[in-house]
């Protein structure tokens, strides 16, 4: 027998696919898919508040102008920008703060859905009713506004009147510095240290 001689093996022709195996192992996919969708749907469903105003005041500016020494291994609530305590984030400025606070993942995470309760018609009557109770029945007339409008312009004349004197003040200062310059200059030129004093030597 020659060495270079090929033993018992074929591998010159193509593989031949088992359409059934096949065909067998796509049936068993589609039923375990449908039963992962029936056993989804099969589970409660979480029922959310709808949104509802927020009844404290977002703090925006409290460290408005303040220094902060920031570390990397400061805790979250410790490091530059603004923190959210319910998502435990933090966001570095203050339009994405509330981005954050109004978006989807924060109010779901609150337990609120992003839809919004319908009001029903006693519930508008009754909001129109507490307006018309809060609304303050003023006797304004047109007289009262000539008024304003003259009271406006009286304290506009008084402010440019005040502006006028600052200015005047601050000419007279400059004029005088100006003269008692001129006077040390001429005293200079005429060669002695200044008027009014007799130094005998």
């Amino acid at each position: 027998m020659n060495k270079f001689q090929a033993v018992g093996v074929d591998n010159t022709h193509r593989r031949k696919w088992n359409r059934e195996e096949f065909l067998e192992r796509a049936r068993q996919r589609e039923e375990q898919e449908e039963d992962g969708r029936r056993s989804k749907a099969k589970g409660p469903a979480v029922q959310r508040k709808p949104l509802k105003h927020r009844d404290y005041e977002v703090d925006l500016d409290s460290r408005l102008g303040k220094t902060q020494v920031v570390t990397p291994i400061a805790p979250l609530s410790q490091q530059a920008g603004y923190y959210c305590a319910v998502c435990e984030c933090v966001v570095k400025d203050s339009a994405n703060y509330l981005d954050h606070i109004n978006g989807k993942k924060h109010q779901r995470a609150l337990g609120m859905s992003m839809r919004v309760e319908r009001a029903s018609l006693q519930q508008v009557q009754e909001r129109f009713e507490l307006m018309k109770k809060r609304k303050v029945v003023s006797t304004f007339t047109e007289q009262d506004l000539d008024e304003r409008i003259l009271k406006q312009q009286q304290e506009e004349e008084e402010r440019k009147r005040l502006r006028r004197e600052k200015k005047k003040e601050k000419k007279e200062k400059a004029a005088e510095e100006d003269v008692e310059e001129g006077d040390a200059d001429v005293a200079a030129l005429m060669g002695f240290g200044g008027f009014g004093s007799s130094r005998k030597s």
